[in-house]
């Protein structure tokens, strides 16, 4: 019996194995729009675990997703790439405004910006020329960093990134780009952690509606957590954190620094309203001397030493000599709204004693708390960055802890 001829086909089709197979060693590389549907995907994965979009406030790794998010719906060239994959309707919705404040944030022309001149109808502005063009792109370019470049910045981010995870460091709404934009300040934008190095900084005449006025301006260095940087003009930089960012605080320690060297700028706006002032009490009495954590919370539009001169002969200082733990110079401060908030915030370790007054009327101090000074320290500057509201104090574990 001779043996049938095998043809290509047959040697192809009988390769049980799979030796004749092509494969390729060359590993996938993987394009931008890919990686921006990978990053997408993160966040479609927290929805489907979360039932909600990320949020501000529910830790570090919900706020970059969600700070992400917002970057995703601000460029249209994403959202056209992402829109398949978009299964819980995330990028082209349209939200309502809640307030004055979020439609001039939402005024992309700048329509609403009384700085802008009025211009004739007939100027053609809105297709740039290609000198804008090129000097735009310049502006929003981030370079790559050597392994060996972004070494010591990498060190420091690590330990950023772990001082706000441990609380030393909180999240800031970015507000004002002259007040907020400083060299060695670490910020987010975009969910990205960043660094400005340093700004080259220098006063720039602008034109607008009353006349001409001089507003800083200048080149930056600006370090990101992913390795690269940017050279962006200073004013792009705070433009891009009011629209999409954070500013970093800095920790206890550097807390106290920044805000004495605050007072020393102040604008032609701002108002000195007096001191914050933290008292501790040298009463003998056995009662009121046993008590640890014992301090007065109080604000004065005088200087505290003169404030305290006769405290021996005040109730409201317990009819006893005092000690300043700790001042603090403000500038626009509400006091009303200071001490209400105070008080509310320590409610529940507030001392409670009535001291008898010159005529023997009872008097009620409610400036005193039994609370730890450093305690007291960052529930002032919750109080300046505007987060007091967001916290609460915990008595038990003494301890500031998010509002439930």
């Amino acid at each position: 019996m001779s043996k049938k001829k095998l043809t290509i086909e047959d040697i192809f089709e009988d390769d049980d194995l799979g030796i004749l197979e092509s494969k390729s060693n060359r590993p996938a590389i993987k394009s931008e729009d890919q990686r921006l549907i990978e990053s997408f995907e993160e966040i479609n994965a927290f929805i489907d675990s979360n039932g909600k979009e990320p949020e501000q406030g529910g830790g570090i790794t919900e706020m970059r997703l969600q700070l992400r998010l917002q970057g995703f719906r601000a460029s249209d060239h994403k959202k056209i790439v992402l829109k398949p994959y978009d299964k819980h309707n995330l990028l082209f919705k349209k939200e309502t405004p809640k307030s004055v404040k979020d439609i001039f944030n939402d005024d992309e022309l700048d329509i609403l910006n009384p700085d802008i001149e009025a211009e004739s109808i007939f100027e053609f502005k809105y297709t740039p020329r290609k000198v804008e063009r090129e000097e735009s792109d310049f502006v929003a370019q981030r370079k790559p960093l050597t392994d060996q470049e972004y070494e010591p910045y990498k060190r420091l981010f690590k330990k950023v990134h772990k001082e706000i995870k441990s609380g030393k460091r909180i999240l800031r709404e970015f507000r004002n780009t002259d007040k907020n934009l400083k060299e060695k300040h670490f910020y987010i934008l975009d969910g990205i952690l960043c660094y400005l190095e340093f700004a080259n900084i220098e006063l720039v005449e602008e034109k607008n509606m009353g006349g001409k006025r001089l507003r800083k301006d200048g080149r930056t260095r600006t370090v990101f957590d992913n390795g690269t940087y940017s050279n962006m003009l200073y004013r792009s930089l705070g433009k891009l954190l009011t629209i999409n960012g954070r500013v970093v605080s800095e920790t206890d320690e550097a807390a106290e620094k920044e805000l004495i060297a605050n007072t020393t700028t102040i604008e032609p706006e701002d108002i000195e309203s007096g001191w914050i002032y933290v008292l501790r009490s040298k009463s003998r009495n056995p009662k009121i001397a046993s008590i640890e954590n014992l301090h007065k919370i109080g604000f004065s539009t005088v200087d505290v030493k003169r404030r305290i001169i006769n405290a021996a002969n005040e109730p409201t200082y317990l009819n006893a000599d005092v000690e300043i733990v700790a001042t603090f110079k403000c500038l626009n401060l509400n006091t009303q709204k200071f001490e209400n908030l105070i008080h509310r915030f320590f409610r529940d370790v507030q001392l409670q004693i009535d001291i008898l007054g010159e005529g023997n009327e009872r008097v009620s101090p409610r400036e005193w708390f039994v609370v730890p000074y450093p305690i007291i320290e960052r529930v002032i500057d919750l109080f300046i960055s505007g987060e007091i509201v967001n916290h609460q104090y915990d008595r038990k574990d003494q301890a500031i802890i998010e509002r439930r």
